[in-house]
């Protein structure tokens, strides 16, 4: 099945129908997807890595979790699938996936599926509609870089804090100078480097054209972000798509702060949910990068506006605050889906 998943787009597949063996199941998933090319043009990939995305999905043998699922990226120009990180955009489509394919029951109204993430054992509650116990996907929400309004899908991580890396703070700091630059190393559900645009000599707030033709950032950003990798426990990332790297700067429309995110090579045209998500959690702990620029409403149950370039993405994060730097004890969301296709795709053999 082909679907919308949030800003993303891939192919969700039942894990009985792939191979088991992964060396098998990476070299199918090249052919399908079309790999590598950057038109992708011999398969069905979307020749961009936010359209060339695979979920793998089974109803999971673990009390209280519904529905296991591993996350793929699949590589434009590379034959490379990466399986190291999560995917919020893609999740959000494995709830609906999992009741189309009857792997769950779904009720009249609303239906929680828990959700687990193999890559990283990251779980969380997906709230799908289901009216008459049949997934919709029209609804009044609205996500900036999808048209139109969809059914809401509400997502709410029960437990992301190192989901990749083992902790937080993957380095033990706040902030560390890599490569004689500022940055925070955080994972809160994705290994991110989060860096001050100025640090670069940039604004923040170039457009995606502008920074994907600047040679000159993308080689000083890539040398940040392999000696990063190091540093952060994911040892040589050169063939990874782990840690992504993301710009600050002050928010241009009344949010919390507006982002640059890279992908990690190309700068992504909004924002990951998981890269918004260790955005977030970067802004509300006092002395990292984000001091000066990030805008942090008071209290312990906030909502915070994560700008990108086609919008904003908001994060709401349930915060504890103690003698101790700041816990932040749940963090959710909200996204949508939507069926696309269904059918058979054919390998090349």
């Amino acid at each position: 099945m082909w679907m919308r998943g949030g800003t993303s787009k891939g192919a969700y597949f039942l894990a009985e129908d792939l191979p088991k063996d992964i060396a098998e199941r990476d070299k199918l998933l090249l052919d399908l997807m079309g790999s590598p090319d950057p038109n992708q043009i011999d398969g069905i990939g979307g020749a961009h890595p936010l359209r060339s995305k695979v979920a793998i999905v089974e109803q999971s043998k673990e009390p209280c979790i519904d529905i296991d699922f591993v996350f793929a990226q699949v590589a434009v120009n590379e034959a490379l699938v990466d399986t190291s990180p999560n995917c919020g955009n893609i999740l959000a489509g494995v709830a609906p996936f999992a009741i189309e394919r009857g792997l769950v029951r779904a009720l009249d109204g609303e239906t929680v599926v828990r959700v687990r993430t193999l890559n990283t054992g990251t779980v969380a509650d997906l709230v799908v509609c289901t009216p008459k116990g049949i997934v919709t996907y029209n609804g009044p929400t609205r996500i900036d870089g999808v048209p139109g309004t969809s059914a809401p899908i509400k997502i709410d991580f029960l437990d992301v804090a190192g989901s990749v890396c083992g902790s937080l703070l993957p380095t033990g700091s706040l902030t560390d100078v890599i490569e004689g630059v500022p940055v925070t190393c955080i994972d809160n559900g994705m290994p991110v480097v989060v860096i001050a645009a100025q640090s670069f000599g940039r604004t923040g707030n170039e457009s995606v054209d502008w920074l994907n033709a600047d040679a000159e950032l993308k080689a000083k950003l890539e040398a940040v972000r392999l000696a990063a990798g190091k540093l952060m426990g994911l040892g040589d990332v050169a063939q990874k798509v782990v840690p992504k790297m993301t710009l600050l700067a002050p928010a241009q429309q009344g949010g919390a702060v507006a982002t640059r995110s890279f992908i990690p090579h190309a700068c992504h045209t909004s924002i990951g949910v998981f890269g918004a998500v260790s955005v977030a959690t970067a802004c509300v702990l006092p002395g990292t990068v984000a001091k000066g620029i990030a805008k942090v409403p008071p209290g312990n149950d906030i909502l915070l506006s994560i700008e990108h370039p086609t919008g904003e993405f908001t994060v709401h994060l349930d915060i504890e605050y103690g003698a101790q730097a700041p816990v932040v004890k749940r963090a959710g969301l909200v996204r949508t889906a939507r069926k696309l296709f269904d059918g058979e795709v054919f390998g090349k053999e």
